[in-house]
């Protein structure tokens, strides 16, 4: 009976002791976890701590019992790999005070990853937390209900330190969100990011963005963070967020080959350096959907995916491995935002320069038909080639309907969809739902526009950089009246061809409406009656009151 053994019981490796089982009666499959649980809910161990998960049972996706009653699986928990010891094929296993070898005749790695601790000053206290498995959500539940613990510093600013900053406060706490980056969520770019800038400080929370953690230190109760611009934070508890790192020291150990990270090697199949070892989600280097170069992409969903087919390659049926496209979704306050493939940051570091070799595209539109009650403003921006071939990336950040449209816009580039077929993908409409033109479709026509030469767009702080370009505010007088910049020409949209004699020809204009159609509508009227320096302001008025504070 071939004997296959699994290292690590979490996404990955449970998700490919379960396929393993289904594709075979007969394999003897032995399924080892570091830790005392198997198959938990990583994503959801921030709102456990808010109580919006409020039951510990509810994130145990399997218990061993259930994975051993339903499917015939030798689960230990409590159980931990300390070496690979290739040539004998087995394993050497600690579980308390008892340490054995277990052999196998086919291994799979699923040791996942582990919350960066880097070398700083103080960073070993008590009163420091990092938020990984169910214990640790305990341990920061139990604390967080104390009294005592009122103010909490959020080190790092991607998706777990947001999560858990949006969950403290939630629970009553007042947050501080300390980023060394000049932004939040970095699979964003900068213009999508300072949405959520504005929204984290608009719910009154502390954000420090572009200063580092130098050390900490303990002051009687509290802990003490000192930035390396020299600004001190005091909190009752640090939450510590800056990232992962793979689990790969007894891959390492075993003499398989390992990526300048520490991602084990893999080939298509997820077979390591060694014919008998497979590895699997977080601890390893896959291949990047887009680019096709190797990278790290840390996420439940492709480790999964990966964990099945595996499964389905040991059981005889080899299936290959296509790439990860890093597609990603997460809760920010009352905001959505979500990405998928390559952002404009990663454009660039490739060499790739902007019109000549790629083009993007930022637009607002309503989640559902504006007419219809309760309609909400999304933004959205497309990232594509020069001639609309390929679809690099998007990225969303909105109240609704987020999810919607990344997840169609993943499917697009996943099948590899160009511009022209964005504006033709036919999605289901209804008022409540959504818009004859989804905005995905209007994202294909605004792409189209931009290759045909029909729309030229200003950055997004282009108002501010840029003292020689006039602002001409297309809006209706009423909408002015509400809200207006400084020094700004303004001409209503419905005026503005009888009204071209006011206009310099020659000066440079950044036009501003409400979401940017009647500011695209203006440019081509201007554009067409000898005026050359004219952009578009992406998102209009809506998406910079996304971004700025209104003068008072």
């Amino acid at each position: 009976m071939k004997k296959v053994i699994i290292i690590g019981g979490v996404a990955g490796g449970a998700s490919c002791a379960a396929r393993l089982r289904r594709n075979s009666e007969d394999i003897e499959i032995v399924l080892l976890e570091k830790g005392p649980f198997i198959s938990f809910a990583n994503c959801g161990l921030p709102y456990h701590i808010s109580d919006v998960i409020s039951q510990q049972d509810d994130l145990l996706l399997m218990t061993p019992e259930l994975m051993q009653k339903r499917f015939k699986i030798d689960v230990r928990v409590n159980s931990e790999v300390t070496a690979i010891n290739r040539d004998k094929k087995t394993v050497t296993i600690k579980n308390n005070d008892k340490t054995y070898d277990e052999s196998y005749d086919t291994l799979v790695i699923a040791t996942g990853s582990s919350p960066l601790k880097p070398a700083i000053e103080g960073i070993d206290s008590s009163k420091i937390k990092t938020l990984w498995t169910v214990n640790d959500a305990i341990q920061i539940k139990k604390l967080v209900k104390e009294n005592s613990i009122q103010n909490v510093a959020v080190i790092g600013g991607g998706f777990i330190g947001l999560e858990m900053a949006d969950n403290l406060l939630e629970a009553g706490k007042h947050v501080t969100i300390l980023e060394a980056a000049n932004q939040v969520m970095a699979p964003l770019d900068i213009e999508m990011a300072e949405i959520l800038h504005k929204h984290i400080r608009d719910k009154g929370i502390d954000l420090h963005l572009q200063d580092g953690v130098r050390k900490f230190e303990e002051n009687n109760d509290k802990i003490i963070t000192t930035l390396e611009s020299g600004a001190t934070v005091e909190s009752d508890l640090v939450i510590l967020s800056i990232g992962v790192r793979p689990n790969s020291a007894i891959a390492k150990d075993a003499g398989l080959e390992l990526n300048k990270r520490g991602g084990i090697v893999v080939d298509e199949y997820m077979k390591t350096s060694d014919d008998n070892i497979y590895a699997v989600g977080d601890v390893v280097e896959i291949e990047d959907f887009i680019t096709h170069d190797k990278t790290m992409i840390p996420l439940a969903g492709p480790a999964n995916k990966q964990g099945r087919l595996v499964a389905n390659t040991i059981a005889g049926n080899p299936e290959a491995y296509h790439g990860t496209q890093g597609s990603s979704i997460a809760k920010v306050f009352d905001y959505t935002a979500a990405s998928t493939g390559l952002n404009e940051k990663t454009l660039i570091q490739r060499g790739l320069e902007k019109e000549k070799d790629y083009k993007t595209v930022m637009i607002v539109q309503n989640h559902h038909a504006g007419y219809y009650p309760g309609a909400k403003p999304m933004v959205l921006k497309l990232l594509f080639n020069q001639d609309g071939s390929k679809i690099y990336g998007a990225q969303i950040v909105g109240t609704k309907g987020v999810d919607k449209r990344i997840d169609t816009l993943s499917v697009a580039i996943r099948l590899g969809a160009t511009v022209e077929d964005l504006k033709y993908l036919e999605t289901s409409y209804a008022p409540p739902y959504s818009s004859a033109k989804d905005p995905v479709n209007m994202l294909g026509f605004t792409a189209d526009n931009k290759l045909k030469g029909y729309v030229d767009f200003a950055t997004y702080d282009e108002i501010e950089n840029n003292p020689d370009a006039i602002v001409l505010d297309v809006r209706e007088d009423s909408e002015v009246q509400n809200y207006a910049l400084d020094n700004i020409v303004h001409i209503p949209f419905g005026q503005l061809r009888d009204r071209l004699d006011e206009l310099d020809k020659d000066g440079q204009y950044i036009i501003m409406c409400g979401i940017g159609v009647r500011a695209y509508n203006s440019q081509r009227i201007l554009n067409q009656n000898g005026f050359h320096h004219v952009k578009v302001y992406p998102g209009g008025m809506t998406y910079y009151l996304l971004t700025h504070k209104k003068k008072h």
